[in-house]
C-alpha cells in the first residue's frame, strides 16, 4: 500500500518553491498573500442532445469524468423544459468536477505534460481569459487522457477546463499559469 500521508504534488512543490518568488519579484507584490495562485479547476462534460435521444450518456460523460480526475463526477440536470430541444427539467445532460488542493494540481500536472501533447495537430491554447484572472480552454477529445481506456469508449466527449485564480487581473493569471509550463500559443 502506497503511503501518502507525506505526498505533495510536484506542481505545489514547485509553486511554493520557484513560482511564488518569481511573481512576487515581476510583480513587486509586498506581501505574500498578494500572490496569485490556483483556487480550483472545473471540468465540464456536455452531453447536449446525445443526452436527450438517450438517459444513459450522461452517465457515461460522469464514468469517464470521474476516471480522468479520481474524483466522483456529478451529473448536471436541466434547470427548466425547452420544448425545441426536447429537453425536460430535470433530465441528465452532462456531469461537472471542481478539483481543489492536491487532486487540482495533479490534474494540471497531467493535463500540461500527459494530455495536451497526445492531442492531434497541437500548437498550444489560445489565451482565453475572462478579465478576472480565470482562464477557459476546451478540448475537443477526452481520449487524450491515458486513464480513457480507447477500446471502451463508447462516445467521445469534449471537455471544458476551466482554471479559477486569486489574480486581480489576466496578465497576472497568465504569468502564473505560464510557470506552470501552459504552452499558450501567443
Amino acid at each position: 500500500m502506497l503511503d501518502t500521508t507525506d505526498y505533495t504534488p510536484r506542481l505545489r512543490t514547485l509553486f511554493r518553491s520557484d513560482i511564488k518568488p518569481a511573481l512576487k519579484e515581476e510583480f513587486g507584490y509586498k506581501n505574500d498573500l498578494q500572490i496569485p495562485r490556483l483556487e480550483k479547476i472545473v471540468l465540464n462534460i456536455g452531453a447536449g442532445s446525445e443526452a436527450v435521444k438517450d438517459s444513459k450518456k450522461a452517465k457515461s460523460a460522469a464514468d469517464d469524468l470521474t476516471l480522468i480526475t479520481g474524483q466522483q463526477a456529478v451529473v448536471t440536470k436541466a434547470k427548466k423544459s425547452i420544448a425545441g430541444f426536447r429537453v425536460r427539467e430535470d433530465m441528465p445532460l452532462g456531469a461537472k468536477v471542481t478539483l481543489r488542493g492536491d487532486r487540482m494540481y495533479e490534474f494540471l500536472d497531467r493535463l500540461v505534460t500527459i494530455a495536451m501533447p497526445r492531442i492531434r495537430d497541437f500548437r498550444g491554447v489560445k489565451p482565453s481569459f475572462d478579465g478576472r484572472g480565470n482562464f477557459a480552454m476546451g478540448i475537443k477529445e477526452h481520449i487524450v487522457f491515458p486513464e480513457i481506456n480507447f477500446d471502451k469508449v463508447d462516445e467521445v466527449w469534449g471537455i471544458d477546463v476551466i482554471i479559477v485564480t486569486t489574480a486581480k487581473t489576466d496578465a497576472e493569471a497568465k504569468s502564473l499559469l505560464k510557470h506552470f509550463n501552459m504552452p499558450f500559443n501567443a
